[in-house]
């Protein structure tokens, strides 16, 4: 339950896989530079496609993937924990997977996740998404065990669903990885307030690094990344929605003293209705 410093790395990634994992291993190496232990990168870090077409064209099966040896080797020469926040996994020649790794200091691969809740919303006139239309999602909750505690990972619409972070509070999880790629509309308007709530509601910190700014197609993301106290505070912040790295000290116990001052996870009861 020693303390740490967290990073997350604010990319803008292209659809050039390639580029991408040089520019986000760039910011990883300066957030390891500047004392960060466990380092978070953001929703599709390697691939953000013009379309659903290209995204599955240049998407690989996990064992294919270039970025997996890459951030493995990363991890390792570092000696970190790196949270690769996801990637599109292809699945089948129509489907890919928006997988999350977890990478331990020895490059080893100590958790993967699938994004449960796809995002399928119409934001604005004119901007509608449909990830399920090529995305399966996941149908597991995923625990994963670090040095100073049991860590939930999630990714970005997850956010919207806070029973899946309750269930992982109860499971043991002193903090959440919520790596994403907001929309401008929805950044806006609900990105700060629900990062919060779900660290408040569970006593919680809460990772979450961001893309931010225009990318292929037109496709314009908030940026804005995050970590949050569990009493709501927040540690540290990007300004806007340029590519960089944000730091925080973590301390594991100040999870437990607002559990204590909030004890809400120990008095959920059943009820019935409506």
């Amino acid at each position: 339950m020693t303390a740490f410093r967290a990073a997350c790395i604010q990319t803008r990634a292209s659809d050039d896989v390639a580029e991408n994992i040089r520019e986000v291993g760039k910011l990883v190496r300066e957030a390891a530079a500047r004392g960060a232990h466990f380092i978070a990168t953001p929703e599709n870090a390697t691939l953000m496609a013009a379309n659903a077409p290209a995204k599955l064209a240049r998407s690989f099966p996990e064992a294919e993937d270039p970025a997996l040896p890459a951030f493995s080797d990363l991890a390792r020469e570092l000696k970190i924990w790196l949270s690769l926040g996801s990637i599109a996994t292809r699945l089948d020649a129509e489907k890919t997977a928006n997988r999350s790794f977890l990478f331990s200091p020895d490059g080893g691969i100590a958790a993967r996740y699938n994004k449960i809740h796809l995002f399928d919303v119409e934001v604005a006139e004119g901007e509608t998404y449909r990830e399920s239309a090529t995305v399966t999602g996941g149908d597991r909750a995923v625990l994963a065990d670090t040095p100073w505690g049991r860590m939930g990972l999630t990714v970005c619409y997850d956010i919207r669903f806070p029973h899946l972070y309750r269930r992982l509070a109860l499971a043991g999880a002193f903090a959440f990885t919520i790596p994403s790629a907001f929309t401008v509309p929805t950044g806006q308007a609900h990105w700060h307030v629900l990062l919060r709530a779900r660290a408040i509601e569970n006593g919680a910190f809460v990772i979450a690094p961001a893309q931010g700014g225009a990318h292929a197609g037109g496709r314009r993301t908030y940026g804005h990344s995050l970590i949050v106290g569990p009493w709501g505070e927040v540690l540290a912040e990007s300004p806007g929605d340029e590519p960089g790295v944000i730091l925080a000290g973590i301390d594991p116990l100040q999870s437990a003293r607002a559990r204590a001052r909030m004890p809400s996870l120990t008095q959920d009861r059943p009820f019935d209705g409506p």
